[in-house]
């Protein structure tokens, strides 16, 4: 049985938690948004929530960089990690919480060897979507010109944006929700890409087997043939051998 390094043990150990603490992450951050009229109270303990899911995934990397063998290839081998720790400190905003806290969980579930790439690419566009549509209903809702004013425009928004439709009826007006929108539509194109690929690499995995098997089977049909001709040889050297004996 192969042994874990201390690293990688802490990788298997810590997952589920962190994941449990995105889900966390997830209800802290949609409820103020969802729920205009929520009070000061239940924001203010929301932005703890996030808070502390930040801290935990930033207490994730730093023990994963002291566990690392060779901590410079670890630093230089994980950098959108280590930019995903740094990014809400230079800035405290709700949004680059969010965009910090979905790129530590995409590296994480990632380095999860048991996760499989439908499986993350659907996780993926799940969350693009919900976070998607909650980031552009907080900084559209209340713009002078903006028409995306409830959770529902916004979902129908993120879903045309990132499979590129864009049929226009809801657009951003500002300059945050238009960056959020590019960053749908880049991943959107993104995961289009990936899907493709996949279903051409799992087609060409087919192709592949079937012409080894025809392969084998030819192979196995000359080797027939061959023992076949080889016993022909050998009976008719019996027989002349029998036809020489006789007086």
């Amino acid at each position: 049985m192969e042994r874990l390094s201390p690293q990688a043990r802490w990788e298997r150990y810590s997952e589920r938690p962190l994941l449990a603490l995105t889900v966390a992450f997830t209800v802290a951050y949609a409820v103020p948004i969802v729920d205009g009229s929520a009070g000061y109270s239940l924001t203010a303990m929301c932005t703890v929530v996030e808070w502390v899911v930040w801290g935990a995934f930033a207490v994730d990397y730093v023990i994963r960089l002291a566990l690392a063998p060779r901590r410079g290839e670890f630093v230089r081998r994980h950098w959108p990690d280590l930019c995903a720790v740094v990014l809400p400190i230079l800035q405290p905003l709700r949004l680059l919480r969010l965009v910090s806290t979905l790129l530590l969980v995409g590296r994480r579930a990632r380095m999860a060897p048991q996760i499989r790439l439908t499986t993350y690419v659907v996780g993926s566009v799940v969350g693009l979507l919900m976070f998607g549509s909650l980031a552009v209903l907080s900084v559209e809702r209340d713009s002078p010109r903006g028409n995306i004013r409830t959770l529902g425009d916004a979902v129908w928004w993120s879903f045309t944006t990132m499979t590129t439709v864009g049929y226009g009826d809801h657009a951003p007006t500002t300059g945050l929700g238009r960056m959020i929108a590019v960053g749908l539509m880049l991943s959107g194109i993104a995961l289009l890409g990936v899907v493709t690929a996949n279903i051409a690499a799992w087609f060409i995995s087919r192709f592949e087997k079937d012409d080894v098997e025809e392969r084998r089977q030819t192979e196995a049909i000359a080797s027939l043939v061959e023992e076949v001709r080889l016993l022909r040889v050998e009976v008719a050297r019996l027989a002349a051998q029998r036809e020489e004996q006789r007086p």
